[in-house]
């Protein structure tokens, strides 16, 4: 194994968890309830089509201001997500991967600008030698791009990287890119089957880095 490439949002920092109850609470808002199950299928890809306030106008049967509900759920989401700090163990991981002198990459369904500026607002930005995120490919997760050109990026083969992930989506992109995939589910994708991934563990300060490597030897 000679490089880590890590997924963001709900990986590194929660995110998808700070969005998913903005938009739960514009939801509620407007007298509508969004559920997991609606909300799931959209972590981790931009590959699925969802328009979430028509499906609020679907729930509460009239029309609702676009502009002024959009807004609402922008502010929200910034609240919350500004809000978050990177997950427990992720910083050691990083630390301990460049004493390993592992190789470390981001590939992300988000856009450039939001990857570059939450890794700044973190203080991680300086661990990783490449970033790839929706700006440089046709295709996002579960399409194997993203992993592909981070590992071209690195220098390395596929079958020498290994993926950290959070959700279904990004389990498969990296599956079908060749790599294998450790899954570390958060409250959101803790509620989707997981089980594809070559090992699944509660958190990353549960399972140091050179424990998981020798796990994954086993």
């Amino acid at each position: 194994m000679r490089a880590l490439i890590f997924d963001l949002d709900g990986t590194i920092f929660d995110s998808e968890t700070a969005i998913f109850r903005a938009w739960q609470t514009v939801y509620a808002e407007q007298g509508a309830t969004l559920s997991l199950e609606t909300w799931l299928p959209l972590i981790g890809t931009n590959e699925v089509q969802f328009d979430p306030l028509a499906h609020i106008e679907s729930l509460v049967g009239h029309p609702v201001d676009h502009d002024r509900v959009l807004e609402r759920a922008r502010t929200l989401e910034r609240e919350y997500v500004d809000a978050t700090d990177a997950l427990p163990g992720v910083r050691r991981y990083l630390e301990t991967a460049r004493e390993m002198g592992l190789l470390l990459a981001v590939a992300s369904s988000s856009g450039r600008e939001w990857v570059e500026g939450h890794l700044q607002r973190l203080g991680l930005r300086e661990f990783f030698s490449v970033l790839r995120t929706r700006d440089d490919v046709e295709r996002t997760k579960p399409d194997p791009a993203l992993f592909l050109q981070a590992a071209e990026g690195l220098g390395v083969q596929p079958a020498e990287a290994l993926v950290i992930e959070d959700s279904l989506n990004g389990i498969k992109a990296a599956q079908a890119a060749g790599m294998r995939v450790v899954a570390v589910p958060n409250p959101i994708t803790r509620h989707s089957d997981l089980s594809g991934a070559d090992l699944v563990i509660p958190s990353l300060a549960e399972v140091p880095l050179k424990a998981l490597l020798e796990q994954l030897k086993a």
